[in-house]
This record gives C-alpha cells, structure tokens and sequence, in this order.
C-alpha cells in the first residue's frame, strides 16, 4: 500500500511547509508544526467555501439598500449586551475559554431559554446525554423544547440539523467534531478548519445561528488555526480566575455589534447570573483610606467600567528590581516608569513596582496611564488618594496627558457612583458642568501628581 502523504501545518497560522522545522515559516511560531496527512479534494469539500456564500454578481454599492439585522434575545442580559443585542439568523459565534470556566453552561442555560420559543438543538461531542441532562436539572433548568445530540461526526450532524432545521444550534465542541473525509484524528489543524468551514457553510445557506465552542492553548488563545476566527462572525472569550466566583465575557470580534464589549458573570449554584453593576466587583471595600490605590474609569466597549487600580513599591532586594503587572500591559509599564522619571522627577530604578487591576479584569485601553502612575506615587510617598477621587489619560513619551474616547461618559458614569473629583486631560473637560463632581484638566503629568497632592492636603 502507498505511503500516504504528509505536510507539516502550523497550529497557530495554519500555513504549510514540506518538512518539519523549528520554526514556522509564515507567522515564525516555534515548535507548531504539526504533521497531516494530505488529503485529497473531494467535491463540494472546499474548506474556504463557508466564505463564499452564493455566487455573487457585479452590482452597484449605490443600489444596495442596507436593513438592521433582526435579533433574538437569548434572555440572559449580559449575554445580549456582548453579542452586540442578541443573536442574529445565520451568524456564527466562537466562544473560548478555559476548562471548567463555565462555558458549556452559559450555553445550556441560553438555550434552554431559547427552546420555549423556537427550534433549538445541543450537540454535546464532549459529554454523554446523562451528563448534559444531569447539569441541566443541577441548574434548576427547564429543557422542555431542547433537543439534545451527543455525537462528534460531522457528516451525522449536519444531517441532523439540515433534518431538524433549527432556528439555533450549539457545537460543544470543534475540536470533538470530525469528517469522514479527512484521515487525520479529531483536534487535528485539518479537522477543525475542514468541520468549521462545512458548518458554517450550513449556517449560511439555512440561516440557522450557530454557537460554536472552542478549546483554549496554554496563552489563552484558541487552540486550532487562527483561519477559525477569520471564518467565524464573533469571537468571544471567557476572562478571569477560574478560583474565583466571577466571570467575564469579552467580544474580540463582532459583526454585528461592538468589539470589546464585556460581559460580567456571577458564578452561582444555579449556573451564571448576570451582574447589574459590575463596577461594584472592581472597587475594593477598605475600612481606610490607603496608599497605592487609585480608581480608574475605563470604557469596556459601550460600558464605562470603574476599576481599582492598586500599585506596591518597595526597596528592591536585588540587583534588578521586579516590575510585574496583573491585568495591565507590562511592558507598558516599564515605559511608564521611565516617562514618570524623565518628566515628573519621582525615581524608582531602585524599587520593586507590582501593579494590579482588582477583580481579574484585563485592561488593554492606554486610559489607564494616568491612573498607574499616580498610584505608583501614591505608594512611594506613602500617601493615600481620595476616596471619591477618579482618572483616566494617556500618558505619551514626552510627559503629555492625551485624551480618551467618551471621556463625558465616564465622568457621567463615576458621578453616578458617588465620585466627587476627576484628573482627566485636558481636551477631556466637559463643556458643560457635571452635577457633584469636581473636574480637574490636566495637559502634562507633572501637574496631575501636583494637582492630586493638592486633593489630599
């Protein structure tokens, strides 16, 4: 019998190379070229099909008349809001996250909402029926209208659901799913972009929504070609400790919504409940005032979100002090320590720097500049800021404080909690006054830690 062929494919980019080698070609991955077997095109198999659609004509862009996309609520708030209002006829959404982070029931409990109105099916490749079932009576669920189909073979789903014609479908999940036309083991590069392009081909041409969830890798991406992101409409993604009874959602990808719009979750007996107001979980409760606290108001999509940020400096016992940050960037970090030294005159070459964002939220918007810094100096000077004080500003290379996007609804947002004083850019400040709060401009970051000195005395 014929030796089969065989190419080595990058698990992260999906690019191709003759032979196995260290690094990938394409996207310079080390140690992600995996071998597969080389399978032969069969009819109606073209993985990238899915993107095609229909057979398109040349029209005119001025003879197109765009409409809304209808959406369905899936009934749990939080989940609405980060797929950008509900779910929408024949779109497909990728959900990741970490195992056991809640993901499956998130689903479940969207779905079983879902059933009493319209079509709706299961297909569990990683649990048995007894197990999906005995989940949903730990949560109290009524899965009356939920059809359930334990099976990982592509060719027996999608006739299933071509059958069944849901209105909405979950695939728990891709990496379980395989195709008879493929040689290669379930989790393989091949399987999960082959079986991903056929199903969402089938969510395009039935208009059936299609839920897909997929593994993550040890950095937190999802496990399989990065081609699957391209593919899919929204990419959304579970944040925050797994020890930790909360949970946060995050769009990275939406077509039909806002990008980085977050969702908050509370883990409880009965599955995920939504949190009404999750900047009540990013605010510390102290008894006391204490240094190296500042809170910061940043914008989550369409959500402006307070968060405590707490920063530690201490002498350093060794020769290279620790800069180490937890929900911040940490190279940006670094780069704020030294604009702090040139600009501002406050030294801490010679101290270890720990910054947190509290609550495991991850904050990636450069607003949050202002708010590290003066923590930092409020930690060094052992000197703590108000209570009722927020920020937020972006601090540039040569000292400035650059403005942020929706600075009047942040404010809007911290005036609501309580907040009576603000140190915002200065291409921030409201034209209008906001009722109870104190608004401070600022243009250069030496008179931001002057102007908070001045709030504290």
């Amino acid at each position: 019998m014929a030796k089969a062929k065989t190419s080595f494919v990058c698990s992260e980019c999906g690019g191709q190379a003759p032979r196995w080698q260290g690094q990938c070609p394409q996207c310079k991955g080390w140690n992600t070229l995996v071998e597969t077997v080389i399978e032969a095109t069969t009819p109606g198999s073209s993985r990238f099909a899915a993107l095609a659609g229909t057979t398109g004509r040349l029209q005119s862009l001025a003879e197109l008349e765009p409409r809304e996309e209808p959406r369905t609520p899936t009934g749990i708030e939080e989940f609405d809001r980060v797929l950008g209002g509900g779910l929408v006829a024949g779109g497909v959404v990728l959900i990741g996250g970490d195992p056991g982070i809640g993901k499956s029931t998130l689903l479940l409990q969207a779905l079983s909402a879902l059933a009493a109105r319209q079509a709706a099916i299961y297909v569990s490749g990683e649990e048995s029926g007894e197990q999906v079932a005995l989940r949903a009576q730990r949560l109290q669920l009524d899965p009356a209208g939920l059809k359930l189909l334990p099976e990982i073979n592509l060719e027996r789903i999608l006739a299933t659901l071509k059958e069944a014609k849901p209105r909405i479908a979950v695939i728990d999940s891709i990496q379980t799913v395989y195709s008879e036309a493929l040689q290669s083991a379930p989790g393989s590069v091949a399987q999960v972009r082959e079986c991903a392009a056929q199903l969402t081909r089938f969510a395009k041409q039935s208009g059936t929504c299609l839920i897909i969830v997929g593994h993550v890798t040890k950095d937190g991406t999802l496990a399989g070609p990065r081609v699957l992101e391209h593919i899919v409409d929204t990419v959304l993604y579970f944040e925050g400790d797994t020890h930790s009874s909360f949970r946060l959602v995050r769009a990275f990808k939406n077509r039909f919504g806002a990008v980085n719009e977050l969702g908050v979750f509370a883990m409880t007996e009965r599955g995920l409940r939504g949190v009404s107001n999750p900047s009540a979980i990013f605010l510390s409760q102290h008894s006391q005032q204490v240094a190296g606290s500042c809170v910061l108001v940043t914008q989550e999509g369409t959500r402006p979100l307070l968060v405590e940020i707490q920063a530690l400096v201490d002498g350093a016992h060794s020769p290279n002090p620790r800069r180490l940050s937890v929900g911040l960037e940490q190279n940006r970090l670094a780069m704020l320590l030294a604009v702090l030294h040139r600009h501002a005159g406050v030294v801490c070459f010679d101290q270890d720097v720990f910054v947190n964002a509290v609550g495991g939220v991850k904050i990636a918007e450069p607003a949050a500049d202002l708010a590290v810094l003066l923590a930092i100096v409020s930690s060094l000077r052992s000197r703590a800021l108000p209570r009722e004080l927020v920020v937020f500003g972006e601090v540039g290379l040569a000292g400035e404080i650059r403005p942020a996007p929706r600075g009047q609804e942040r404010l809007k947002e911290a005036a609501k909690l309580g907040f009576t004083a603000a140190i915002i850019p200065k291409a921030n400040a409201p034209k209008q006054a906001i009722a109870g709060m104190r608004v401070i401009a600022v243009d250069r970051i030496e008179e931001a830690i002057e102007q908070a000195r001045e709030i504290e005395a």
